[in-house]
């Protein structure tokens, strides 16, 4: 293990698009989660306290947004000589060239570079869930198995039609994998993170890409022609799992860190690693009520904020109650204002005395104020 080659590849480059304005002007990534980090900060710091640190980052959809957080890698030491954090943009005049149309497809556009690199084994993660994960867990499972490929599963998700899923046998090698199928086989599901052996990858891409135009998504494809003709293993995931890929999933993750049931932000053995700006402490004024909630720094409240997260820079007036919410930054809440199940996208100023959303509703609302969205609430 510890002569193991790895390149760690953060697929970074999709819209989002099942998360409405919250991605409008936002790579996902880039996401905040839980007032002071960033999604994309799950995924580094899984892999620094990993101690794996030849990182590559496939972008694509607004990486100014995630560029501007990144920092070239510093505040999880990849601003390194030697491996460190790769930014990979598309690109035009070589093989691989142009936009990806799906996670499978950005790989493919990275062949003639992992061919040059040729690392023992490229450990694939998608930046689009919150978990922790100590990834020299993972590695160890897919070396003990000889596999060509280990896929990171779990259990117990909402809807596991969602997502790839998985069929095993008692060994834990996968018989089985179909990609958010109507009537799943199982309840264990992909969560998106790969070790593919690096040989195994590259052969099966050139072996698909015979007979394909171009790939699309990891499971219409790339895992089950794996499955089919390679050793395929999984690593169960006995931990927190969530896929943020929907309002829902993302406000339901905000209510599972309030209620500590939910990824443990507060570990002081696997700190989660961040690029926060400096500003002073959250301010409450004498007329505050704050339950149960996170207020990030350079909030100021004086209403009444109960079981919800305050991201840097919002103001809730006097007067005004924030109630199982989720507000991004900059957010403003006049007198008066009442908000139930709300995700306020960062900018929002909500006015006018009146309530948004309700117990059983998660409501959107957009940077202008207006509601945009609403969905019955995801448990």
């Amino acid at each position: 293990m510890d002569r193991l080659d790895v390149v760690a590849v953060i697929l970074a480059g999709g819209q989002g698009g099942r998360l409405g304005e919250l991605t409008e002007r936002r790579a996902k990534p880039a996401l905040p989660v839980a007032g002071t980090y960033r999604l994309i900060d799950l995924a580094l710091s899984n892999l620094v306290h990993s101690q794996i640190s030849d990182v590559w980052m496939v972008e694509q959809y607004l990486p100014g947004s995630l560029n501007d957080h990144l920092a070239h890698g510093r505040p999880w030491d990849l601003d390194r000589s030697w491996g460190g954090l790769r930014v990979l943009p598309p690109f035009e005049g070589t093989e691989g060239s142009g936009f990806a149309q799906g996670n499978a497809d950005a790989l493919a556009r990275q062949v003639e570079a992992l061919r040059d690199r040729a690392p023992d084994v490229v450990l694939v993660l998608s930046a689009d869930h919150l978990c922790t994960l100590d990834l020299r867990d993972v590695l160890a499972t897919h070396v003990g198995a000889d596999a060509d490929l280990t896929v990171v599963t779990t259990t117990g998700v909402p809807d596991p039609s969602r997502h790839g899923v998985v069929e095993t046998g008692d060994d834990g090698v996968v018989t089985g994998f179909a990609y958010k199928p109507d009537d799943p086989a199982t309840e264990i599901v992909a969560t998106e993170v790969f070790a593919y052996r690096t040989t195994a990858l590259l052969d099966a891409i050139g072996e698909l890409l015979e007979t394909h135009d171009r790939l699309d998504d990891y499971g219409d494809e790339l895992v089950p022609h794996l499955v089919r003709t390679r050793r395929v293993v999984e690593h169960r995931l006995d931990g927190y799992w969530r896929d943020l890929g929907t309002v829902n999933g993302y406000w339901r993750a905000h209510m599972d860190v309030l209620d500590r049931t939910g990824v443990d932000l507060e570990d002081a053995r696997w700190p989660i690693r961040t690029a926060a700006p400096v500003r002073l402490p959250a301010r409450l004024a004498p007329s505050a009520k704050v339950h149960e909630a996170l207020l990030a720094p350079g909030s100021r409240v004086a209403g009444t904020v109960r079981h919800s997260v305050v991201c840097a820079g919002c103001e809730i007036a006097e007067g005004a109650e924030v109630i199982d919410s989720v507000l991004l930054e900059d957010v403003r809440v006049g007198p008066g204002v009442r908000l139930v199940g709300v995700v306020a996208d960062a900018g929002a100023d909500i006015s006018g005395g009146s309530q948004r959303g309700s117990d059983d509703v998660v409501t959107l609302v957009a940077s202008d104020g207006a509601v945009t969205g609403r969905a019955p609430r995801e448990e």
